[in-house]
Parts: structure tokens; sequence; C-alpha cells
């Protein structure tokens, strides 16, 4: 077996690992998305995201590891929206929307942003760390997990999910 194949291999036992462990994975839920406020304002539709593989990213202003990983993250949004399978939504952390919508204005960020809080904690359970990406299967189901950081190629293999 190649190398790759083995690397990916070991991240997707390993990433079904974490999820098990962490309590994420629960047998049998699936995410049934509903309308999300956004800190600018505007409103996303469980529409959107329905039927949909849909990255999720949870992040801070503050985080340092997410401030690296933001412009990924920029990257993958954009190739989503060239793709009517495939979404992102994002989870700020900050405890006001006015923290997250600056962060996003001084860095040029146009991937949505809702704050976290009890919705997005029923659906994805409580942080572990910072940044935490989560990609849902167009059922609803969490199928992948990354806790931490994670870098540019590993951030546009998570496309790979849209392709299935």
């Amino acid at each position: 077996m190649p190398v790759r194949s083995l690397r990916l291999l070991a991240a997707a036992m390993l990433s079904a690992a974490l999820l098990l462990a962490s309590g994420i994975a629960r047998a049998q839920e699936r995410i049934v998305w509903t309308d999300l406020e956004l800190v600018d304002g505007r409103v996303l539709k469980a529409s959107e995201l329905a039927g949909k593989t849909v990255i999720v990213e949870f992040w801070a202003s503050w985080c340092p590891f997410c401030k690296k990983q933001n412009p990924h993250f920029q990257k993958l949004y954009e190739a989503s929206r060239k793709d009517p399978k495939f979404a992102v939504l994002s989870f700020s952390i900050d405890k006001t929307p006015a923290a997250a919508r600056d962060y996003l204005a001084s860095h040029r960020y146009t991937f949505p942003a809702a704050l976290a809080g009890a919705q997005s904690e029923r659906w994805f359970g409580k942080r572990k760390t910072l940044p935490e990406i989560f990609v849902v299967d167009p059922q609803g189901r969490i199928v992948h997990a990354e806790l931490g950081e994670i870098f540019e190629e590993d951030m546009a293999a998570l496309a790979r999910f849209a392709a299935r």
C-alpha cells in the first residue's frame, strides 16, 4: 500500500477513535440543520446546508492556531462556492458578535460565521480544543473530525468528502 494511502487510512482511523472518545459520534443521530443568524446579521438558511457535505470550523479571534488556519479555511470556502454539493460554516467562540465580526473584517474573511452556542453544542458537543474541524455528510452524519490546527494541504483534502 502506498505511503499516502497508509497516511490517509491512519488519519481516518484516528479521526474515528477521536470521535468516539470525545462523545461526538452519537449512534443514529443526525444533524438537522436549522436557520442560523450569522455574526454579520445575515441568516444562513438550513436549505443552504441540507443535503450537502458541510465542513464546519470552530475558532476564536484570539486563538493563534486559528489565525494560522483561517486563511486556508477561506480558500476552502471560495472553492465550496463553485460546488453545489459542498458548503462551509464556521462558529466563533468569541463572547460577542462584534469581536468575531471585527476579526473577520480585519482579515477580509468572507466565510459564514455564527456564534457558537447551545445549538452548535447540541450538534458537535463541547469544545475540546481550538480550532476544530468537522465534516458532516449529506445525510447529517459527522464523518470526520480534526482537533487542533491543520495545514493547507490537509484543509484542501477535506474537499474530497464532497466528491463522495
